[in-house]
């Protein structure tokens, strides 16, 4: 079966609206952490959260807690920056996906141009594997950024799903058949295959024609059907979905 990996950055998002500059001894809410408790709880694989630079959600103290609580089921998104890295290597948790990150962006737009910084991700990757910690990229599906993911040894590659998930139902099959060449391309140079962005309940079936799927990393679409049916539900909800693969 298919994993699931539930990304909680704007559970955090949220929290901030109101708790940016929290001085008042009040407990902070919603939590993350708890949040996390109860995606796992569902039957969630993981829990996705990305430190930002500007920390505009997830901050550094969540991480740390998620670290105690669930190092083995944590993926942690972050720039391939000095101080991501450091924080990465003291923290080992068992995944970390390096995104690009562009301060003036709503959410992540685009996958890392992993081929053009290959010199400069060489070390950043290197440290992470001497570490233990999965490896992963958050990339476009072209084979120019898959060949540099290989050549850089990382363990796995998120595909951007973003084409496919804003595209319309004219454009959809030609972002499902660069998603399915990228996943061929990268199970044949032996790298794990996991998906994410703008994934919904409604387009959830589609994309799951892809092959060899490893995980899917959703998190604003499970997030908000969990305002409705709550958060135990929404987890189950696409976890139904992706069991029909």
């Amino acid at each position: 079966m298919i994993r699931l990996g539930v990304n909680i950055d704007h559970l955090a998002t949220l929290r901030q609206a109101r708790y940016r500059n929290h001085t008042n001894g009040a407990s902070p809410e919603p939590d993350p952490v708890a949040a996390a408790r109860l995606c796992l709880a569902a039957g969630a694989h993981s829990i996705t959260v990305h430190l930002r630079e500007d920390r505009r959600h997830i901050q550094d103290e969540d991480v740390l807690r998620l670290g105690r609580e669930c190092r083995e089921k944590l993926n942690l998104e972050l720039a391939a920056t000095p101080a991501m890295l450091d924080f990465a290597l003291r923290l080992k948790p068992a995944e970390v996906c390096l995104v690009p990150e562009n301060r003036t962006e709503v959410t992540t737009e685009g996958g890392l141009d992993a081929a053009r910084h290959i010199e400069s991700l060489r070390p950043v990757i290197q440290q992470l594997n001497a570490a233990g910690i999965l490896t992963s990229l958050f990339l476009s599906p072209e084979p120019h950024q898959i060949e540099a993911a290989s050549a850089l040894h990382a363990h796995v590659v998120e595909l951007h799903t973003g084409c496919f998930a804003d595209a319309t139902p004219a454009q959809r099959p030609a972002t499902l058949e660069k998603l399915k060449s990228a996943a061929e391309q990268s199970h044949r140079l032996k790298i794990q295959v996991n998906a994410g962005h703008g994934l919904r309940l409604s387009n959830l079936p589609a994309l799951l024609s892809l092959p060899h799927l490893h995980t899917l990393n959703i998190g604003h679409s499970l997030l908000s059907h969990a305002i409705i049916v709550g958060l135990d539900r929404s987890v189950r909800d696409f976890l139904a979905v992706i069991s029909q693969k």
